[in-house]
C-alpha cells in the first residue's frame, strides 16, 4: 500500500495536453466521478489534440479549458495563481517517435523545457501539493526478448531515440526539481496505451483507418517487434489510482505482461474486418532503430490497488467500433496514415464555438479561424513580389484559406491590425529588398534596405512571436563564399549551423545580420533561397531569364532553388511546425554553362553564349556576388522525394517548356 497515511484529496487540477489521446480520458473521468473538484484543462491544440475529445464536458461547471502552450512562462504562472491550481496532471508532449527522427529539436522544446517552464512555475509560486510528471516505458530502453523480468521502477535509463531522450532528459528535471525544491512529485512509466480519439499516426487507429479504407497495412521491417497494449480505461483509471494514492517521489509503471507482436497485432485487425492478411499486409522499411521490447514490472502499481480490466479482444473491438462510427473526428489524416510520417499535414480541429459560448474557454491567443476546409489560414507579406504572389496562386490551388498582409513591416501597429483582421495559423513573409532590377540597387539605398530586410522582419518575427505564431521566412543563401573548408567543386556545402562569409554586397550583409537576429526567435522558420528558378521563362527575376540575356555570363557551380518544386515544400513545412535554419535549395549544384546548355537543348537550339571570369565580371557591377554550395542534407532528409538541382530544372521548367 501507499506510504501515505490517507488517500490524497486535490481541489484544483491542472491537466496539460487535457485534448490530446490520454488525458482527455482522464479529464472526463475526473470530471464524471469527481464533481467537487475543479479541472482547469491546458492544451495548444497541437495537430493530435483534439477539442472534440472534451466534448462531454462541455456541461459541467468544474471544467474550463485555457488554450495555450506550456512553454509560456507568463500563461502557466497566471494559471496556477488565478485558478489556485494545487494539483498538475502534466501530460503535455510530442509523443510520435517516427516524428522524433525527423524534427527531434520540436520534441526538445516541448517535452524538456515546456516541462521545465511548468516545474519553475511551481516553485516560484509554492502552491503545488501533487505535479504529476507522465512519461513512457521508453525511456528504459530495448528489453531483452528472453527475460520474463520486466524493468521495475528503479531500473537504469537508457532511451535509444529522440522521443525518449527527451522525456527521459524531462525526467531528470524533475527528479532535480524534488530533491532540490522539495516539489511533490510523482512520475509515471507507462505501456503503449490504445481506444478511440487517438490520433491516428499510432499504430492501431492507423491500422483499424487503414482496414477501413480497404488499404494495405504498413509494418515497420519483419514485424518481430514486441509491444504490450493497454486500453484507454484502465489507463485513465490508473492516473485516478496514482492521483490519491501515490507516493510523493515515487515512479510508478503502469503496464501490462500481456505482449503482442506488431505482425500479430495487425493480424487481429485483419481477422476483425474479413481481410487476407497475406494480401493486406505490406513490409515496409524499418525506423532507423526500433526497439524490440518494452517490457515493465507491474506490481508496485497493483500494490495500490489497480487492476487492468479490458481483455485485448473486447478492447480491440472496441475501439474500431468507435473508429467505424467516427472516421472523420478529425480533418484529412492521408499524411498521417503515411508507412513513415512526419508532422502531419493536418491542422488542429479549431471550433471553440461551444467552449465560447458556454464561457468556459480562455485562449491564450484568438484561434486561427479559416474558410476553408483545411483548418489553416496564411497571412502572407510580399503580395506584389515574385515568391509572395506565387505563394497565393497556391494558397488558391490547394484550398488554403490566405490574405495578403496590408501592413508595412517596419509598422508594428498595422501589422498588429493585419493579424488581428486575419486571425491566421500561420505568418509567411515574402517580403523584402532584393534591388530593382539587383543587389547593386541596394548599394545607394541602404536606409530602404535595412528598414525593410532588417526592422521589417524582425518586428514581424517579434509580433508573431507575442502571438504565438510561426513565421515562415523566406530568406537567403547568398550569405557564404567558397572559401578553404568550402571549395568549388568539392561538394562540401555550407550546413545551416555555419556563420555568414559573405559580406561583398550591402544587400547580403543586411542578409546576414537579420538571419542572426532570428537564431534568438524560436517561432520563425528561415528558409536560404538561392538563385530562385521556375517554370516560367517570361519573368524576368528568373534565375534562368536573367543569364539568358546577359551578353556574358560566369561559369561557376551553385546551389539553387527551383520553386516549382520547393515553394510546396514549404507550405508543408508550415503545416509541420518546421522551425530553426533550412537551406531551402535542391541538393547539389549546376554551373551557369549547364543551365544553358539545358535552356539550348530544349527552348533555343540557335542559343549562344560567351563567358567570362569574375575579373571581368567585376567591371560592370557594382557589388560582388555570392557563389556558394549549400548543403541540403537537412531538407533531403526531411523530403526524401525531393529531386536533385539538375533534375529538378529538368522535371520542372525545361521539360514543361520544351520547344525543340
Amino acid at each position: 500500500m501507499s506510504s501515505d497515511p490517507a488517500p490524497y484529496a486535490p481541489r484544483k487540477i491542472l491537466i496539460t495536453g487535457a485534448a490530446g489521446f490520454i488525458a482527455s480520458h482522464v479529464t472526463r473521468r475526473l470530471i464524471k466521478d469527481y464533481p467537487d473538484y475543479k479541472i482547469v484543462a491546458l492544451d495548444k491544440l497541437d495537430y493530435c489534440s483534439n477539442l472534440k475529445n472534451l466534448a462531454t464536458c462541455r456541461g459541467s461547471p468544474n471544467f474550463k479549458f485555457v488554450k495555450g502552450d506550456i512553454a509560456c512562462a507568463d500563461l502557466v504562472n497566471h494559471l496556477l495563481i488565478a485558478e489556485d491550481i494545487d494539483t498538475i496532471m502534466h501530460f503535455a508532449a510530442q509523443t510520435h517517435v517516427d516524428n522524433s527522427f525527423g524534427n527531434s529539436f520540436e520534441f526538445t522544446t516541448n517535452n524538456i523545457y515546456g516541462t521545465h517552464v511548468l516545474l519553475e512555475a511551481c516553485k516560484v509560486t509554492k502552491k503545488i501539493k501533487r505535479f504529476i510528471h507522465v512519461s513512457t516505458d521508453e525511456v528504459y530502453g530495448e528489453t531483452d526478448m528472453e527475460t520474463d523480468i520486466g524493468n521495475p521502477e528503479a531500473s537504469q535509463l537508457l532511451p535509444t531515440n529522440p522521443y525518449s531522450a527527451t522525456k527521459a532528459g524531462a525526467e531528470m528535471l524533475v527528479m532535480a526539481y524534488h530533491r532540490s525544491y522539495g516539489l511533490p512529485i510523482i512520475t509515471t512509466r507507462g505501456n503503449n496505451v490504445y481506444g478511440p480519439n487517438q490520433y491516428p499516426e499510432k499504430l492501431i487507429p492507423k491500422f483499424i483507418l487503414l482496414a477501413l479504407k480497404g488499404e494495405q497495412l504498413p509494418i515497420h521491417g519483419d514485424g518481430s517487434n514486441v509491444r504490450s497494449f493497454l486500453y484507454c480505461e484502465d489507463v485513465a483509471e490508473a492516473f485516478d489510482v496514482i492521483l490519491h494514492r501515490g507516493a510523493i517521489g515515487h515512479v510508478y509503471n503502469i503496464g501490462t505482461k500481456k505482449e503482442r507482436r506488431v505482425l500479430d497485432v495487425a493480424e487481429d485487425i485483419c481477422k476483425l474486418y474479413g481481410l487476407d492478411p497475406e494480401k493486406s499486409i505490406n513490409y515496409v522499411q524499418d525506423r532507423p532503430f526500433n526497439d524490440h521490447r518494452y517490457f515493465l514490472d507491474d506490481q508496485k502499481l497493483k500494490k495500490l490497488g489497480w487492476q487492468e480490466s479490458t481483455p485485448w479482444e473486447e478492447g480491440l473491438k472496441m475501439t474500431m467500433e468507435w473508429y467505424t462510427k467516427n472516421p472523420d473526428w478529425w480533418d484529412d489524416v492521408s499524411a498521417a496514415l503515411h508507412p513513415h510520417p512526419r508532422l502531419s499535414m493536418i491542422a488542429q480541429y479549431n471550433d471553440d464555438s461551444w467552449f465560447s459560448q458556454k464561457g468556459l474557454i480562455s485562449d491564450a491567443k484568438e484561434a486561427g479561424k479559416s474558410d476553408g476546409s483545411s483548418g489553416l489560414k496564411f497571412l502572407i507579406y510580399g503580395k506584389t513580389g515574385w515568391i509572395g504572389g506565387l505563394l497565393g496562386k497556391l494558397c488558391k490551388d490547394g484550398g488554403i484559406a490566405f490574405e495578403y498582409g496590408q501592413g508595412r513591416l517596419e509598422d508594428r501597429k498595422s501589422i498588429l491590425k493585419d493579424i488581428k483582421k486575419v486571425n491566421p495559423t500561420h505568418v509567411f513573409n515574402a517580403a523584402g529588398v532584393t534591388g530593382r532590377p539587383n543587389v547593386d540597387w541596394c548599394e545607394s539605398h541602404k536606409v530602404e534596405t535595412i528598414t525593410t530586410n532588417v526592422v521589417g522582419t524582425l518586428t514581424l518575427a517579434d509580433v508573431c512571436k507575442e502571438h504565438n505564431l510561426l513565421m515562415m521566412n523566406f530568406a537567403t543563401g547568398c550569405i557564404f563564399e567558397y572559401d578553404q573548408d568550402h571549395q568549388e567543386g568539392s561538394g562540401i556545402g555550407f550546413k545551416e549551423e555555419d556563420k555568414p562569409n559573405f559580406t561583398g554586397s550591402f544587400y547580403s550583409k543586411t542578409k546576414a545580420m537579420v538571419e542572426e537576429l532570428l537564431r534568438e526567435y524560436e517561432n520563425v522558420c528561415t528558409l536560404r533561397v538561392r538563385m530562385p528558378i521556375s517554370s516560367d521563362l517570361s519573368n524576368p527575376r528568373n534565375f534562368i531569364t536573367k543569364i539568358t540575356r546577359y551578353d556574358k555570363v560566369v561559369n561557376i557551380p551553385n546551389s539553387m532553388t527551383v520553386l516549382d518544386e520547393l515553394l510546396p515544400i514549404s507550405i508543408e513545412m508550415a503545416k509541420r511546425n518546421c522551425r530553426g535554419i533550412w537551406n531551402f535549395t535542391n541538393p547539389g549544384v549546376v554551373s551557369h554553362n549547364e543551365i544553358l546548355e539545358m535552356y539550348r537543348d530544349y527552348i533555343n537550339p540557335e542559343f549562344k553564349w560567351m563567358n567570362f571570369d569574375l575579373e571581368e565580371q567585376a567591371k560592370v557591377i557594382v557589388a560582388p556576388r555570392s557563389n556558394n554550395e549549400l548543403d541540403g542534407t537537412k531538407l533531403k532528409n526531411e523530403f526524401p522525394e525531393m529531386l536533385s538541382i539538375k533534375e529538378s530544372i529538368l522535371e520542372y521548367v525545361f521539360k514543361p517548356n520544351k520547344k525543340t
